[in-house]
């Protein structure tokens, strides 16, 4: 078990209101992403590409910091993504981004990028601000084939990335103590694949493991800096209220879009 201290910035939570630029140029991939794979084609193209990834090193200031998360409506096939960009130190929003897809990969644990990774690139091309770190609602390099969510789309946009995810998918760990800023490895296999950590004292951990571009030791400390009042990060928990936002006024648009449609014509 080890300790680290949490930064406490001065922060605005609950400003949610995104402050567009003019001059937009939006963060696309850098490398070229083929998504309509079957998925034996998709598990070796994760197998090739984490040969690639960089696991070390990591932005000692963030100036900017995005959030990412999805969700999913089964009924509608439809995926949803957002992103939050935050500037420290802080913590204000400066930009919020979206985009919607219609799912057309199946659901298979371990290639979850295939379902979400068109939509979140589709809301990255929104941003103006190219974020210095992004921290997905997922895992990085504790995954089956150490190649999550944080791992695969840091990768191909080519910017720092760590996974900050709620729950484990892959590994163990030795127990923590109750402070904020305990944590303890994430071992998988006899691997190390990212850490089981204490954010706030007396609140469960949150599971946080390097994505690409980012080492151990700097992905604990940028998740810890991110952290404000709650458990999760500041940028993936209003990623998380965006996306859900996003979902439940989507829906709402459809379900009286299908009540309209079915009304009989008036005589």
């Amino acid at each position: 078990m080890k300790s680290l201290k949490r930064a406490s910035p001065p922060v605005d939570t609950l400003r949610l209101a995104a402050r567009g630029v003019r001059g937009h140029v939006g963060v696309r991939p850098k490398r070229r992403q083929q998504w309509d794979l079957t998925p034996r084609e998709a598990v070796a193209l994760q197998k090739r590409m984490r040969s690639r990834l960089v696991v070390r090193g990591g932005p000692r200031r963030p100036r900017n910091i995005a959030g990412a998360d999805v969700a999913y409506d089964k009924a509608s096939a439809r995926c949803f993504a957002a992103v939050v960009v935050m500037r420290t130190p802080t913590m204000e929003v400066i930009q919020e981004a979206t985009a919607e897809s219609q799912l057309s990969f199946p659901y298979v644990p371990g290639l979850l990028t295939f379902r979400e990774g068109p939509a979140l690139l589709a809301a990255f091309a929104k941003l103006h601000h190219r974020p210095d770190l992004v921290m997905f609602d997922g895992h990085g390099l504790a995954h089956p084939r150490r190649f999550g969510l944080a791992s695969h789309m840091g990768y191909i946009l080519d910017i720092p990335s760590i996974g900050c995810a709620k729950s484990v998918l892959v590994g163990e760990h030795a127990k923590l103590g109750a402070d904020a800023g305990n944590f303890a490895w994430l071992v998988d296999r006899g691997e190390r694949v990212g850490a089981a950590l204490r954010t706030r004292t007396g609140v469960r951990p949150i599971y946080v493991s390097p994505g690409h571009r980012v080492g151990f030791q700097a992905a604990i400390r940028l998740a810890l800096a991110a952290v404000t009042k709650y458990r999760l990060p500041e940028p993936t928990r209003l990623a998380d209220i965006l996306v859900e936002r996003l979902k439940r006024e989507s829906l709402s648009r459809a379900h009286a879009l299908d009540r309209s449609m079915s009304r009989p014509p008036r005589s």
